[in-house]
């Protein structure tokens, strides 16, 4: 594709992350398709930057688009790396009370999960917690045995492949600035590798473009804080940190995901335990809000490292200082701020352009379920 030409074709996706990508080979097999990423690679941002949970549903409401997509895409993400050679795990997850007082609240978690359609829980006593993870400090813990760990970069190179052989076209280094309506559908500006500008037009517009999608949605006219006929769409962003465990026998002494019971009042899920597919161990991620506007910066800092040790020390009593270092940095999109409740997934469709806003967790675990939802709007 020239750079400067307009090129006709039925969808153009925005973003080459996990979710553009599972878009891009569900719509791929029928219609013409061009994903544009403006990093040089998939996944350089939201989907790369994340513990590669496979998560099982435990925590949204059970009307939610988030809980519905991530119980059912759970099956599938499982199912697509088994066919594709993706790396994966199923670990299991425990959700751990730490204290008697937090019994009610664990009960109260196996209840909705049950009700959200997440299958084979079970809640466990302290001695049953025990068995299955000896070095964990806690008085009663709800396994979900679903829940897992898969190798992100695997996993959209597979996406990536697949959508390539049904014929998808992927220009990376092709940064989109505006999208405009037209006769035809819209047409989709931007720059390409060396500054050139690009134009192109689509009959369909999905945008996936995570941290940036309600920017783009505003060079299309729409009131990205909602109006009588548009939801809210702007986005706010939440950085979190991690910590790896790095002395190899204490990284080796759990198996599973652990999480402590979530805090209602807290932007994310508090620092829990999380292993890979390569069984390193990680603590994380915090939560911080972040100004509009803030520049991005994906390097790690030390200033942490005593806030994540005491608040892992109440499930991993035997962890030292020296056991941490700085990990990865994350940012998410989120459709509500500081002091508000946490908000569901946005997938909107008018007069065929589709945004998808507050992408965060559990956008990974829940991509083919969303591609085939995105179809199913189209």
């Amino acid at each position: 594709m020239s750079a400067t030409q307009q090129a006709g074709i039925d969808v153009c996706i925005i973003g080459a992350g996990a979710i553009g990508l599972a878009i891009s080979v569900e719509l791929a097999h029928d219609r013409s398709v061009a994903v544009l990423e403006r990093h040089d690679r998939p996944g350089l941002e939201t989907s790369s930057h994340n513990s590669g949970i496979v998560h099982a549903g435990l925590y949204y409401p059970r009307d939610w688009l988030k809980t519905a997509l991530c119980v059912e895409g759970n099956r599938l993400l499982y199912a697509w790396a088994e066919r594709h050679n993706v790396r994966a795990r199923r670990t299991g997850k425990l959700v751990i009370a730490v204290e008697e007082s937090e019994l009610p609240s664990l009960e109260g978690l196996q209840s909705a999960a049950r009700e959200n359609g997440v299958p084979d829980l079970e809640l466990l006593g302290a001695d049953a917690v025990r068995d299955l993870e000896p070095h964990v400090q806690a008085v009663a813990g709800l396994l979900s045995p679903t829940s897992g760990v898969i190798d992100q970069m695997g996993l959209m190179a597979s996406y990536r492949s697949t959508a390539e052989e049904a014929g998808a076209l992927l220009a990376f280094r092709h940064e989109v600035e505006s999208i405009e309506r037209d006769a035809t559908g819209f047409v989709v500006r931007g720059r390409g590798p060396d500054g050139e500008p690009f134009a192109i037009q689509a009959e369909i517009v999905v945008n996936s473009a995570g941290l940036h999608a309600d920017a783009l949605a505003a060079t299309l006219g729409y009131a990205i804080d909602g109006d009588e006929t548009t939801p809210r769409l702007r986005q706010t962003v939440n950085k979190g940190q991690y910590y790896d465990i790095v002395t190899p026998e204490k990284a080796r002494r759990v198996g599973r995901l652990v999480y402590p019971l979530p805090h209602p009042d807290r932007a994310g899920l508090g620092v829990h335990l999380t292993v890979d597919v390569d069984s390193g161990a990680h603590l994380g991620p915090d939560t911080e809000w972040l100004a509009s506007g803030t520049a991005l910066d994906y390097r790690a800092d030390d200033t942490r490292r005593d806030a994540f040790l005491e608040s892992a020390r109440r499930f991993l009593p035997w962890l030292d200082r020296d056991d941490l270092a700085p990990g990865q940095v994350g940012y998410r999109p989120k459709l509500s701020g500081p002091g508000e409740p946490p908000a569901d997934f946005l997938i909107w469709e008018d007069r065929r352009y589709i945004h998808l806003g507050g992408m965060e967790s559990p956008g990974l675990t829940a991509s083919v379920a969303i591609a085939r939802h995105v179809r199913a709007l189209l």
